[in-house]
């Protein structure tokens, strides 16, 4: 199986630290959720990298299937979680699709889901749910 892309960063000093890119294209000051310092967290992060996946894992099922969907907007919601084992993340994914019927949308999605690489790689250790058009979804 072929490497399509490799990404590597270094973060110094955890979440008040700093995270950059070996490319320098992604250099970025980390602060606690709860912090005042100025940065961002890795939740965050995360939020935007699935939010960003899942839109390009739509578009390319969506091409598959010969789709037209006019603008795709995915809004992602990461929530850091505490229980009794320790802390863990969930995400809720809110894809905008207007253009098509809200069941043909559905479809799309929960195909995306299947094949978007944030999804396959949380599937069964990140609870994710899924909304088109805000309404939620099975999926």
């Amino acid at each position: 199986m072929p490497v399509l892309y490799t990404a590597n960063a270094t973060v110094t000093g955890g979440r008040d630290g700093h995270g950059e890119t070996d490319d320098k294209r992604l250099s970025v000051d980390l602060s606690r959720p709860d912090s005042t310092r100025p940065g961002t967290n890795p939740e965050q992060l995360f939020a935007c990298g699935y939010a960003a996946c899942f839109g390009s894992a739509v578009q390319f099922v969506a091409g598959q299937q010969k789709l037209e969907t006019g603008p795709i907007g995915v809004q992602a919601e990461v929530t850091l979680n505490q229980d009794e084992s320790g802390f863990f993340i969930g995400a809720t994914l809110n894809v905008s699709l207007s253009v098509l019927e809200q069941e043909e949308a559905e479809d799309l999605v929960r195909t995306a889901h299947q094949v978007c690489p944030y999804s396959k790689a949380t599937r069964g250790n990140v609870k994710v749910a899924l909304k088109v058009n805000g309404k939620p979804i099975d999926a």
